[in-house]
């Protein structure tokens, strides 16, 4: 806007042509190693974190793609499991939060299918047993709009990511955990995955990556 002033002769010269631009430091990812991976499963068991924890560490997604996960996702006669859908906040013209929903990733190559892990398959056949048991014994107070989803409450309700924002540290904390964001449960599988032989190649086609260099 500064250069057009100029160019168009409305001030004389650009006043921030001699600001000395900050310097940007690097940011350096935290994340967990195998072991404190397997210690937070365990800590996790019997939370409403517990599965959301285990596929997001499994597979790398990002917050927005966990949330996303469909039933319809999983084929469990094939083996696998397909992120194409995210559910993430959003604010309007007035600050108001609203969530979104749509078939669409951050990225083309963010849509992928993987293999269902056992480990993944067998907490999700358990977690559907549960939410079928949860809607028996609710009735009428459990909430109809959301079954498609995985990630839901024991009403029913959608995970929103704000929750998971909270819950998440509140669960390291009580735990005694070390303190990670969520999204670090994405670095840490990669970490995991290069660290167990891995190609980069791979590593950035499981993730969801548009770039190598990423």
């Amino acid at each position: 806007a500064l250069q057009t002033a100029v160019k168009n002769g409305l001030i004389p010269l650009n006043p921030a042509d001699n600001v000395e631009k900050p310097k940007q430091q690097p940011y350096i990812a935290s994340f967990y190693d195998e072991e404190s991976l397997n210690l937070l499963f365990d800590k996790a068991q019997g939370t409403r974190m517990e599965l959301l924890i285990i596929v997001t560490a499994f597979y790398g997604l990002r917050r927005s793609e966990a949330l996303g996960l469909k039933w319809s996702a999983v084929d469990f006669k094939n083996k696998t499991i397909t992120v194409s859908h995210v559910v993430a906040d959003a604010e309007d013209d007035n600050g108001k939060k609203y969530l979104i929903q749509r078939n669409r990733t951050k990225n083309k190559a963010s849509c992928r299918t993987l293999p269902l892990i056992p480990q993944v398959e067998a907490a999700l056949l358990k977690k559907k047993e549960m939410d079928e048991e949860y809607s028996r014994v609710c009735r009428r107070s459990y909430c109809k709009d959301y079954t498609s989803y995985i990630f839901i409450d024991e009403l029913g309700r959608i995970l929103k990511p704000d929750y998971v924002s909270r819950a998440f540290p509140s669960l390291l904390k009580k735990q005694g955990l070390r303190h990670i964001r969520f999204h670090d449960l994405r670095h840490s599988c990669a970490s995991l995955l290069l660290n167990n032989g891995v190609g980069m190649k791979a590593i950035q086609e499981w993730l969801g990556h548009s770039h190598f260099s990423t």
